[in-house]
């Protein structure tokens, strides 16, 4: 008898405060052939996204990052997620994360980190990026992960820039950051002893 290979359920689930975090959303959504939820400006999100989140093989984190964090209606979303993880609803999903600010550190990385305990709070397992950073002399800012992160997908956008002019290098790191989470995904959910 072979194994029964289903596609993975993968939703992203972000907030953005003025359309720069929701344009990467939309492109590691593209890659990963994901469903895209978005939190509102009030912090909250329908029933029917947490029903979605419940039956998520893989739940892909994304905030702009505000003062060295999340957004603090990303902040609500997580608080009120306690439900679930008052009932371990989440436990052995993979999460994944990516972030956007206005400097080239902006001290991103604290806002992939504060997703990874978010995701070790739910007994989750994290996923970073399998990407080689752009990191030699030769390298362009526009490059595949020219920020250089492992840990999440992270894109540099000036304050005064539109959505329009983020660069296509950080668009397109967000992009294979979702093929890959689809890959790890699909090779996770075909192996889960969730899904004998």
């Amino acid at each position: 008898m072979t194994a029964k290979h289903t596609m993975p359920s993968i939703v992203v689930v972000y907030h953005s405060g003025y359309g720069h975090t929701r344009r990467l959303a939309q492109a590691v959504a593209q890659g990963a052939e994901a469903a895209l939820l978005e939190i509102d400006a009030q912090g909250t999100l329908p029933e029917s996204a947490w029903m979605g989140l419940a039956a998520a093989d893989l739940i892909v984190l994304g905030s702009p990052t505000y003062m060295g964090s999340a957004s603090w209606q990303f902040k609500r979303f997580a608080d009120d997620s306690s439900a679930a993880w008052m009932a371990q609803k989440w436990k052995d999903k993979l999460f994944a994360g990516f972030t956007n600010s206005g400097s080239m550190s902006g001290d991103k990385l604290s806002t992939l980190q504060y997703f990874m305990t978010f995701a070790m709070q739910h007994s989750g397992l994290w996923v970073g990026t399998g990407m080689m950073p752009s990191n030699t002399k030769a390298a362009l800012r526009n490059d595949v992960n020219y920020v250089g992160s492992s840990s999440g997908a992270m894109a540099t956008t000036p304050v005064d820039a539109g959505v329009d002019e983020m660069l296509e290098g950080d668009i397109e790191t967000a992009r294979r950051f979702g093929e890959r989470l689809r890959d790890v995904a699909k090779r996770y959910s075909n192996t889960s002893p969730h899904k004998a």
